[in-house]
Formats: C-alpha cells, structure tokens, sequence
C-alpha cells in the first residue's frame, strides 16, 4: 500500500475563515478527511500535517524519507519565499505533487512563481480542496519502485 505525507503550509489552519472569497469556505478539517476517504477507496494510506513553522515542515518532509512513498504539499506563503522546503524536498526520492486551493497564476505577481515548483514532479491549482484528491488519483496511478 502506498504511503502518502500531506502537507499543508502557514496559514491553511485558517481555512474556511481567512478570505473564503480566495480559499472557499471548507475547512483543512474537512480536507484531512476527504482526503482519508478518498485514500482508503484508492488503496493509499495518508497522514496529514499542518505548521505555520517552515523548519517543521522541513523536518516532515526529511522524515517522509523513511516513512512515505509519495508527498502531497501545499506550501501556502512558502511556496514563494523558501530554499530550505524547496532543497528538502529535492531530497525526496518519491514523486511530490504540489498543490494550491487558489490559481496562483491568476493573482497578484507576488503570489505567482513557487520555488516548490521546480522540483515539484506536478503542481495541481486553481481546483479548490479537490486539487488534494485530483493528487491522490495521480499517486494511486502511477508506478513506484
């Protein structure tokens, strides 16, 4: 059974809350548990983590070496701003999916250009909280070692 890691960057605690008119109304919450049901029709396990703390996250991402096939990331904030989550995950061996609730290509310059995504094997946005599942299809589908 594949074993996949999801992340979720600073902020996305909030969600449901911070800007629905960007992120929509359903809560990370809800996500976490979509995302178990739809693993458990697809043969996959998940285990779910959220921080505000990018070194948190580099160390999840450092201890998905041993204990994930495949990460499902959505950096929030730092997607834009961090070398540190970007070089971790070069370190991954396994496939690594990035995802993002909003289109980041349509908004403000800023929040256009993710560090993430060039070691990202796809970067899925713009589909709201269906972009983790449109992720988990991906893994379920693909061969690893």
């Amino acid at each position: 059974m594949k074993r996949v890691m999801i992340l979720n960057g600073p902020n996305l605690n909030l969600l449901g809350v911070r800007e629905p008119h960007i992120y929509g109304t359903t809560t990370l919450a809800e996500i976490n548990a979509s995302c178990e049901q739809a693993a458990a029709k697809l043969g996959l396990t998940v285990a779910c983590h959220q921080s505000n703390h990018e070194g948190v996250l580099v160390d999840l991402i450092q201890a998905a070496r041993q204990d994930a096939d495949a990460i499902i990331i959505n950096p929030a904030g730092f997607s834009f701003t961090s070398v540190a989550i970007m070089d971790a995950t070069k370190a991954f061996e396994g496939p690594v999916l990035e995802v993002h609730i909003s289109n980041i290509h349509a908004r403000d310059e800023y929040h256009r250009h993710s560090k993430i995504s060039f070691v990202a094997m796809g970067v899925i946005c713009g589909l709201g909280p269906f972009g983790y599942i449109a992720a988990l299809h991906a893994i379920a589908n693909m061969n690893m070692r």
